[in-house]
């Protein structure tokens, strides 16, 4: 008996002793483990990931994000959770597994509610244009994709929106566009991505080549995917390839090929694919099972602990049990109300998202065909414009007889009253399609203020009309904002009130309202004591062709969109204006303006390149032209100042005549029948980085300056353009080697 109790204490000794050092350990463990969690870095996570997942090894990228996703945790890191559940979003995408995807991005959704992340914000919308493609839903991705850029100017990021608009311009049969977006992928300098991206745009290509019937052009790039894509082991592209390429071959007659392909197509299929895609779906289903009870398990393991301390085995069991049963009772009845849930609240959505996306669909539609007409028409016009005030000035300039010269300088005038009308009604259709953003770059308030008001001083002079400047010293030399916009704002403003106000005074004032730190809010003022404004017609005054009555229009003429033209840019900067006025007294515009202030910067730093006098004399240059009435125009603009040129009527003439010839510029026109003034330019890059190249071309609302400089223009002249404005532009990029831009470095 003494015994039985004895070996009974001992038993109790002993597992007390075991219990502690299991405890103590698992308790070391865990230390240890936290510590190396927390010196774990999330970045390192993401691009082991990256890299997983464009080799296709999806388990293993889940796995890394699963890793970084405890390290985001741990540190209570908010953003870097939020592009945890972005990149398993873009890895469910993968496996084509939307449901999973749509759940990630809704946690992603759910955190940015609470802050202010804009790379996560347009990472959010990135994946939703991605969803909407998969839809087929391809207006409405391009859509996505804008806004998305518009939130964020990450290379990386850029160059994958670069490529999912390739892939839906390819869907939508916009051959043009989507030869551009892989074009420019081709050739990167991503620090992440530079090999996936180019063997995508390879894989891009050859597809559009292939759907063209350019089938040895498809074949080379089909032949460049694949061999990036085995250099880096990228398996879902060397699958592509291949698949494309058994294709390719077959319509070559070149049957040896496409059954090696095809050969490599049934191996890559056999040995690769499947173990790797089962392998993935049975992890990512384990996962999925197993998270959502994780944190329930632990709660149960720390309570068995403390039960070990004071009750016996039975007891434990019966508790466990018992627990177990409630949650899983619980979790059924959760479920299941959720799920009843879910079915109602789908029925009641689904008619209402159906309406919405019915009326989005139109409305993108609409403004798609408004822009493309306002694009066409505004092409059509500047090219005879271009005509018109060319061959004015020439005319001008050849000593015309008094009553001549007094009908070419009406003729100029109504050409370049034209021109702006156009430019006007071009600036509010570019904002009203979301084309204009204001830009972040250093300037001088007071020197764009002086120009505006230097260069409407004749216009004051003709009308007796005195224009004072009261600027606020205290003003920062150097501001943060986007001067060729405020510079506009007040050609406008300041114009309008020069054009009603005779023999009388327009005052324009800065002052500064507050500075803190870099952060300044600024107040503008254009006052002027001329005929004033109705209080009856104040409401709409800012409207388009609103000035007033017919009266006043037949009395002062102008377009009626100059101050149109102030509100709509005003609204970009999200600031707005405000007009005072009565009627034989005169009107005040005022608004105010946030911009940032640069006080540290050295004063003495120039702004703008004064204009030069260059000697042209000798010179040679391409002049690429399909216009034959604007060859003769430009030729002879050039042969005025003893410059000899020759003539390409199209890209590929201008190709040719480029690789055999030295010109010191080329003058490209962009808009040409069969090889256009981008893709020309970017072939003679192929083969020529020196001579600057000039895109002299009438710009329509599509086109993007930093896509001319993107395809290896140095420099932009508009047509119809100031003669002088030409010469200045030519010597500037012949004599002063003004730098190549390259958007795409």
């Amino acid at each position: 008996m003494n015994l039985d109790c004895l070996h009974i204490g001992l038993k109790k000794i002993l597992s007390i002793f075991v219990l502690i050092w299991v405890a103590q350990n698992l308790q070391a463990q865990d230390t240890q483990d936290s510590l190396a969690l927390k010196n774990n870095d999330v970045r390192i996570y993401f691009e082991e990931a990256r890299a997983y997942r464009n080799r296709d090894q999806t388990d293993l990228a889940l796995e890394a994000l699963e890793k970084a996703a405890k390290v985001a945790e741990e540190k209570e890191d908010v953003k870097a959770l939020i592009d945890c559940y972005h990149k398993f979003a873009l890895v469910y995408l993968k496996l084509k597994k939307e449901e999973t995807t749509y759940f990630y991005w809704d946690r992603a959704k759910a955190l940015l509610k609470d802050i202010e992340y804009p790379y996560g914000s347009a990472m959010q919308k990135y994946i939703e244009a991605i969803l909407l493609f998969h839809d087929e839903k391809n207006f409405q991705a391009i859509f996505m994709l804008n806004e998305a850029k518009q939130l964020n100017n990450d290379r990386n990021f850029f160059n994958n929106i670069l490529l999912a608009e390739g892939n839906i311009y390819l869907k939508l049969e916009k051959y043009d566009s989507a030869t551009k977006n892989f074009n420019s992928l081709i050739i990167n300098t991503d620090i992440y991505e530079s090999d996936y991206l180019a063997t995508r745009a390879h894989l891009g290509l050859a597809q559009l080549n292939l759907n063209n019937e350019k089938l040895e052009e498809s074949a080379e790039n089909g032949e460049n995917a694949l061999k990036l894509a085995k250099k880096n082991k990228f398996f879902k592209e060397i699958w592509e390839a291949n698949e494309m390429l058994t294709i390719i071959y077959e319509k070559l007659g070149q049957y040896d090929k496409s059954l090696a392909n095809n050969r490599d197509l049934l191996h890559i299929r056999d040995s690769l694919f499947n173990i790797a895609k089962m392998k993935t779906e049975a992890k990512t289903a384990e996962k999925i099972q197993f998270d959502f009870m994780s944190d329930e398990i632990k709660r149960q393991e720390q309570k068995i602990e403390e039960l070990n301390e004071s009750k016996n085995k039975s007891d434990i069991t019966a508790i466990l049990t018992s627990a177990l049963l409630t949650i899983i009772t619980l979790l059924a009845v959760s479920l299941f109300r959720n799920n009843q849930i879910k079915l109602k609240t789908n029925d009641l959505l689904q008619t209402k998202n159906n309406e919405l996306k019915a009326a989005r669909d139109a409305a993108v539609t609409a403004m798609e065909a408004k822009t493309n007409f306002l694009s066409t028409v505004s092409h059509e016009l500047r090219t005879p414009l271009y005509a018109v005030t060319g061959l004015t000035h020439l005319l001008l300039e050849e000593n015309p007889s008094k009553g001549q010269k007094e009908h070419l300088k009406a003729l100029k005038f109504s050409g370049d009253y034209l021109l702006n009308f156009i430019n006007d009604i071009l600036q509010i259709n570019k904002i009203d399609a979301d084309k204009l953003e204001p830009l972040n770059v250093e300037f001088n308030l007071k020197k764009v203020l002086q120009e505006v008001i230097d260069s409407l001083k004749q216009g004051a002079q003709s009308n007796k009309t005195t224009l004072i400047l009261d600027y606020d010293k205290n003003i920062p030399y150097h501001l943060m904002s986007d001067p060729l916009k405020l510079s506009q704002i007040f050609l406008n403003l300041v114009g309008n009130a020069l054009k009603f106000t005779k023999g009388g005074e327009v005052k324009v004032t800065a002052k500064l309202i507050k500075k803190v730190d870099e952060d300044v809010t600024l107040y503008f003022e254009v006052k002027d004591n001329g005929i004033g404004i109705a209080k009856e017609q104040q409401q709409n005054i800012f409207d388009g062709f609103e000035q007033g009555s017919i009266q006043i229009n037949r009395e002062y003429g102008g377009t009626g969109l100059g101050l149109t033209i102030v509100k709509s840019l005003l609204g970009l900067f999200e600031s707005r204006i405000e007009l005072e006025s009565e009627l034989g007294v005169g009107s005040t515009f005022f608004f105010e303006l946030e911009v940032k202030g640069k006080d540290s910067l050295v004063d003495d730093i120039p702004f703008e390149v004064t204009p030069q006098d260059f000697n042209f004399k000798g010179l040679n240059i391409l002049i690429v032209e399909d216009n034959k009435i604007n060859q003769v125009i430009t030729k002879k603009m050039l042969s005025k100042k003893e410059i000899t040129s020759d003539i390409a009527n199209d890209g590929g003439e201008a190709i040719d005549l480029a690789r055999e010839n030295y010109y010191d510029a080329i003058l490209m026109d962009i808009h040409m029948p069969g090889i256009g003034g981008e893709e020309a330019t970017i072939e003679i890059r192929k083969f020529d980085i020196v001579t600057p190249i000039i895109a002299l071309t009438a710009i329509s609302l599509d086109d993007s300056l930093e896509s001319f400089y993107a395809a290896g223009c140095n420099d932009v002249i508009t047509k119809p353009f100031k003669p002088e404005v030409f010469y200045q532009k030519i010597g500037e990029n012949i004599f002063n080697k003004k730098e190549l831009k390259n958007t795409t470095s």
